[in-house]
C-alpha cells in the first residue's frame, strides 16, 4: 500500500494532546452493526463518543464493507477525514482528495474461476471497481424486474437500490472490466457457504472469502477478494506509515469480516449484537450498536466524560 504523504495528519485527532492512554493509538471502527444503529443511522451519543477519542489524542479510522462511497457520509457524520478502508479492505482512499492509497488485484484466471462458478450457479456477479471519479461504483449484467424471486431476491433487492451507481455489461462474466478489485454475489445463506467452499477449492490461496448477512439487506452475501485482503491489511499499513504498532490499536466491530483486525489489534473488541465468533475471538464486548457500545468503547479508551 502507498502511504499517506503525510499519514500523522491523515488520522489526526482534534489536538495534539498527549493525555491518551498510552497503550491505545488508534481506534480501528466498523460501520454497519457498530457505529450505526439497527435502523442504520449514526446517533448523537455515538458521534459525542467519537469525538471525546479524538479529543484525547487517539485517531479514528473506519474500517468497512461499504464500497467508499457509502462510507463518506458516515466519516462526514463523525468529522473524520483522512484514509477509509472499504470494501473489507480491497480499497483504501482519501476523503479529502478521493486520492487511491491501495487497491487490490485478481489473478486474472482466478477471476475468470470465480465468474464461471458464480454463474453456473444461475447467480449474479457484483465487480467493484476504483470508478468514484466516474459516477458509478460497481459493474452488473443486469437490472432487476419485478419478476425477480427465488436465487435473485437479495441481489435484486441491492441492484434495486443502487441501480444509480451500477454500469451495465452484459457479458461480464466473460470479459470482466479492468481494475476489479473486489466482488460479491447474493442468495440464502446454504447457498453462499457453498459457494465459498467451491472457491476455496478452486482458487486455493488466491481468493480472500467470507459470507456476511448485511443488516440493510435480507440475504446473505459471500464477498470474494484477493487473497490475503482483509479489513487489518489495510488499517496495519495506515497504522505503520503513522508510526503506530498493532499493540496500540483498537479495533471494534460485530461480524466475520471484522475478525482479522479484532484478532490481531492490540485490543479487540465485539459489539454485543456480534456474532458469536466474534464475540469469543475479541478481547472485551462491549453492550449493543443500540445501547451505547461506542460510548463504552470511549469509555474504557479516555474515561468518563
Amino acid at each position: 500500500m502507498n502511504a499517506p504523504a503525510n499519514p500523522e495528519d491523515a488520522l489526526a485527532s482534534d489536538d495534539t494532546r498527549q493525555d491518551a492512554p498510552a497503550r491505545i493509538r488508534l481506534l480501528v471502527l466498523d460501520i454497519d452493526g457498530t457505529v450505526s444503529n439497527s435502523r442504520h443511522e449514526i446517533d448523537d451519543a455515538t458521534v459525542e463518543a467519537v469525538a471525546r477519542v479524538r479529543q484525547a489524542g487517539i485517531g479514528v479510522l473506519l474500517a468497512t464493507g461499504r464500497r467508499y462511497s457509502a462510507a463518506l457520509p458516515v466519516a462526514a457524520r463523525l468529522g473524520l477525514e483522512g484514509p477509509l478502508v472499504t470494501a473489507s479492505g480491497a480499497l483504501v482512499k482519501r476523503t479529502g482528495d478521493h486520492a487511491t492509497l491501495f487497491r487490490a488485484g485478481f489473478d486474472p484466471e482466478a477471476l475468470a474461476t470465480v465468474l464461471r462458478l458464480i454463474d453456473a450457479r444461475g447467480l449474479e456477479p457484483i465487480l467493484y471497481t476504483d470508478s468514484y471519479a466516474e459516477g458509478f461504483d460497481f459493474h452488473c449484467r443486469r437490472l432487476p424486474t419485478a419478476a425477480d424471486a427465488g436465487p435473485l431476491r437479495g441481489v435484486a433487492e441491492y441492484l434495486s437500490l443502487n441501480r444509480h451507481l451500477s454500469r451495465l455489461d452484459p457479458r461480464l462474466h466473460l470479459q470482466p472490466p479492468p481494475g476489479v478489485f473486489a466482488g460479491f454475489t447474493m442468495g440464502d445463506r446454504d447457498t453462499m457457504l457453498a459457494l465459498e467452499s467451491e472457491l476455496d477449492d478452486a482458487c486455493p490461496r488466491l481468493l480472500a472469502l467470507h459470507v456476511i448477512r448485511s443488516p440493510r439487506y435480507r440475504d446473505w452475501m459471500c464477498e470474494i477478494a484477493p487473497a490475503e485482503v482483509t479489513k487489518w491489511s489495510g488499517v496495519a499499513a495506515i497504522a505503520a506509515a503513522a508510526g503506530i504498532p498493532p499493540e496500540a490499536v483498537c479495533a471494534v466491530g460485530d461480524d466475520v469480516n471484522d475478525l482479522p483486525m479484532i484478532r490481531a489489534a492490540g485490543l479487540g473488541i465485539a459489539m454485543g449484537n456480534a456474532a458469536a465468533e466474534v464475540r469469543a475471538a475479541a478481547d472485551l464486548v462491549v453492550a449493543g450498536n443500540d445501547d451505547g457500545g461506542i460510548g463504552e468503547v470511549a469509555e474504557l479508551l479516555v474515561g468518563r466524560p
